[in-house]
């Protein structure tokens, strides 16, 4: 019993040292670049001084969040070949955000989404909308990173729930508090090496234990579940061949249009280093999801599928389960350290985009009217970053029963479904209006916002929020809401006004495919 009490105490000193250091760290970057931070542009982007490899790196930090690296990995454990879906729609999604999103962004913005879509409409309404419909999406995905965060600290550092929200809330935001985009990019930056090194480390035990033979590896997996050879097939978890396009679809179109991943595009100086950025990316988050698998596979073999099932919180402790079954207590103390570090890196990554959405595009643009001094956009994007932390962290303490998947699946549903029909028609559709484009936001958001209560992720007769039978059979509203998202940006171009003014369409057009600045001669 003694010695069993001087392990556990062996391994909170080894946690707390690890949490420690991650925690000391992260502020000592906020401090360095707390002193480069003396502008709005410093603020919002980093003042566009990040390399390709640098923000290839913040991007894939900001996008490996702890749903990929807990969840995915407790959903191949549990399901198989169905988890893995997941790190196939995440990888595929930066093919999107490559071949059509990033470079005619950067060229047509300054520091967030509504400054490109607005090159080519002059409407305050439409940035409105625009940013207030991005605070909600950035919100939806922190809440779910903030939930999971004190979970993960109430459960290694026996720290009462409440309080590990508030610590993990009161860091990001002072993260972005005083370091603005700078600090925001470096805590991404380290947080991906951690990742990327940390996962590598855990694989390379794994296959070592199996000579490193996959095939070995799956012939052992294969009778280590009761799905037996089917653990490598899928429908384990996707019955429902509908339900499995539907989430295909959030994921692989939600990507293009998150808020958090866009205001990336605007950190470094030229398209081609915004190339550079996408590509760096795509490689480390694609070598980071194809070892994906070997973690959930490992995890079968070395933790064991009943005990997977049996673990608290649905999965998301698989990958600590398996560090300490790899490698004792250090280890497990170790990547948890790095999942936490994944939960700061991205929550500081979404009060970011928070903040210079409202700061920028609402206050200084809509409340001031683009009047607004420099010192009272650096303070009103200081002072929107606290109140969002806030906000999140209030919703966070109050949820933590929440169902984090009702919130991630809304968060890709809405950023599909409403930012992605406006992205892509405004770039290369010459009939597309303001008022198109308006109708086209409200719509899918509020079509993925209704079919998402209305899901069996809600509804539910035993462990629903609403004790009732479902009245939409999916548990993603992607191959609904997304249509009707291009649907009514269709229809609500042809019942306004043409507004459309062929010669600001190709001058719009022309900057975002080449960066030549465009000036419209009416203005």
């Amino acid at each position: 019993m003694e010695k069993l009490q001087e392990k556990e105490h062996a391994m909170d000193i080894t946690t707390v040292f690890f949490f420690l250091a991650i925690i000391v760290g992260t502020l000592a970057i906020t401090y360095s670049a707390a002193k480069r931070t003396s502008t709005p542009h410093d603020f919002y982007a980093a003042g566009n001084r990040l390399t390709g490899m640098q923000n290839g790196l913040a991007i894939a930090g900001d996008y490996m969040s702890a749903a990929s690296f807990l969840g995915i990995t407790g959903a191949i454990g549990i399901y198989g070949f169905d988890g893995f879906f997941y790190s196939l729609g995440f990888l595929v999604s930066y093919l999107v955000i490559l071949f059509m999103v990033a470079e005619p962004l950067h060229n047509l913005g300054k520091y967030t989404l509504a400054d490109s879509i607005i090159q080519r409409f002059d409407s305050k309404r439409l940035r409105g909308v625009i940013a207030m419909t991005n605070i909600l999406i950035t919100i939806f995905y922190m809440i779910a990173q903030l939930v999971g965060a004190g979970a993960l600290i109430h459960l290694l550092l026996d720290v009462d729930y409440r309080s590990a929200v508030f610590i993990v809330g009161s860091l990001m935001t002072t993260f972005v508090l005083f370091g603005g985009m700078i600090a925001a990019s470096w805590v991404q930056i380290i947080k991906a090496i951690l990742l990327l090194s940390g996962t590598l480390i855990v694989c390379l035990i794994v296959l070592s234990r199996f000579d490193w033979s996959l095939v070995a590896m799956f012939d052992h997996v294969t009778n280590a579940t009761p799905y037996g050879i089917n653990i490598l097939y899928p429908g384990n978890q996707f019955e429902n061949p509908f339900d499995t396009i539907s989430l295909h679809l959030a994921l692989i179109l939600g990507t293009a249009g998150l808020p958090h991943i866009l205001v990336r595009f605007f950190t470094v100086r030229d398209a081609i280093e915004t190339r550079r950025s996408v590509m760096n990316a795509t490689w480390m988050i694609g070598a980071f999801y194809l070892m994906t698998f070997v973690l959930g596979f490992g995890a079968i073999s070395f933790v064991g599928w009943d005990a997977i099932r049996a673990a608290e919180f649905g999965g998301n402790l698989t990958v600590p389960m398996l560090a300490r079954a790899l490698g004792g207590e250090f280890l497990m103390a170790y990547v948890s350290a790095v999942a936490f570090a994944t939960i700061l890196a991205v929550v500081t990554g979404l009060v970011m985009s928070a903040s210079s959405a409202f700061a920028h595009d609402f206050y200084s643009h809509i409340v001031r009217g683009g009047s607004s001094s420099e010192s009272e956009q650096f303070l009103a994007a200081k002072c929107s970053a606290v109140a969002v932390g806030a906000i999140s962290i209030l919703i966070a303490i109050g949820g933590q029963k929440m169902n984090v998947a009702i919130l991630v699946a809304l968060t890709f549903a809405v950023a599909a479904s409403a930012n992605l029909p406006l992205i892509l028609f405004t770039l290369y559709w010459r009939r597309f209006t303001a008022g198109g484009a308006i109708c086209g936001v409200i719509c899918g958001l509020l079509s993925s916002l209704f079919l998402v209560i209305v899901s069996p992720n809600v509804m539910d007769p035993v462990h629903g929020l609403i004790r009732t039978e479902p009245w939409f059979p999916l548990t993603n509203p992607g191959i609904v809401s997304i249509p009707l998202g291009f649907l009514g940006a269709v229809i609500g171009t042809y019942c306004s006004p043409r507004q459309c003014d062929e010669k600001r369409f190709d001058g719009v057009l022309l900057q975002a495919h080449t960066g030549i600045r465009w000036q419209d001669p009416d203005q």
